[in-house]
């Protein structure tokens, strides 16, 4: 494909303006990211879901701010030119405003994010003030908050009762009153995805899990491939199963390893005859 142009704010604006759906995935590492630009995907994130997909974790909560900035400098070196979205972790932005903008001020400058994203509704619109108004690109995260997964009862959907979802919605005008210019809805129900999107004035609405009629879509890249084995989220769409593809070359290859049909002369490399005559008589 040709070279790709630069994906900024202004560029997911004109795809809303034209609407045309933002693709959007979560990533981790550089071949990824390499991966994931080569195949025109607009946005990534660098979610503190790795903490689950790479690290190992129950949760999200131990995800550090060095453990983000880490994994987030190796996927702007593998993707230059998707809008990259770096993810606050626990504890990097609630304690206070002043915290908020020195660790989304790190992304910014130790990563080379274009935005960065964080969990909460109106609780948290003066954390997206200060942070835009140090000058970095804000996006607010509501639904099911996995920082806040306790809180909420789990790992469930949020809004299907008329007063929470009417939160939702009032939560959405707040974060975008306070200048994000983007808001995530993750597990929440379609038609209130939809109404946040049709009062949506300046703001970009993506959805995970959270229906069709937002602006852009989001998966978690292990979700889609089959690389996370602990569970399979109803919102995820197997696009390929890779790791069942994985665990065959593994399978096969410790079976290999095990009965000598794996090296073969062609996986080695070896030294001419007179070569090893001569290293012979040098260590007589």
């Amino acid at each position: 494909m040709s070279e790709r142009k630069k994906v900024t704010i202004r560029t997911l604006f004109d795809k809303v303006v034209k609407q045309k759906p933002i693709s959007w995935l979560t990533c981790y590492d550089y071949p990824t990211a390499y991966f994931q630009e080569k195949a025109g995907i607009d946005m990534i994130l660098v979610g503190d879901s790795l903490g689950m997909t790479m690290l190992g974790y129950d949760s999200t909560l131990p995800v550090t701010m060095n453990d983000m900035i880490r994994h987030t400098q190796a996927v702007r070196r593998g993707a230059p030119m998707v809008f990259l979205v770096g993810d606050m972790p626990y504890m990097s932005y609630q304690p206070s405003v002043e915290t908020a903008i020195r660790n989304a001020g790190r992304f910014m400058a130790e990563a080379f994010c274009d935005s960065i994203k964080l969990e909460g509704g109106a609780e948290m619109a003066d954390r997206i003030e200060g942070i835009v108004s140090a000058g970095i690109p804000a996006m607010g995260h509501l639904g099911l908050t996995p920082q806040s997964a306790a809180a909420l009862g789990g790992f469930r959907v949020q809004g299907r009762g008329a007063a929470q979802a009417k939160k939702i919605i009032d939560d959405a005008k707040a974060l975008e009153n306070a200048g994000a210019f983007a808001i995530l809805l993750e597990m929440v129900p379609d038609r209130v995805t939809k109404i946040i999107t049709e009062r949506a004035e300046d703001c970009i609405i993506l959805s995970l899990g959270s229906g069709p009629d937002a602006h852009g879509q989001l998966l978690i890249y292990h979700d889609m491939f089959g690389l996370y084995p602990k569970f399979k989220p109803r919102m995820a769409k197997v696009f390929g199963n890779a790791g069942e593809v994985i665990l065959n070359g593994l399978t096969q290859y410790a079976k290999e390893v095990s009965d000598k049909t794996f090296p073969a002369p062609e996986n080695w490399f070896t030294i001419k005859d007179e070569e090893y005559e001569e290293l012979l008589d040098l260590l007589k």
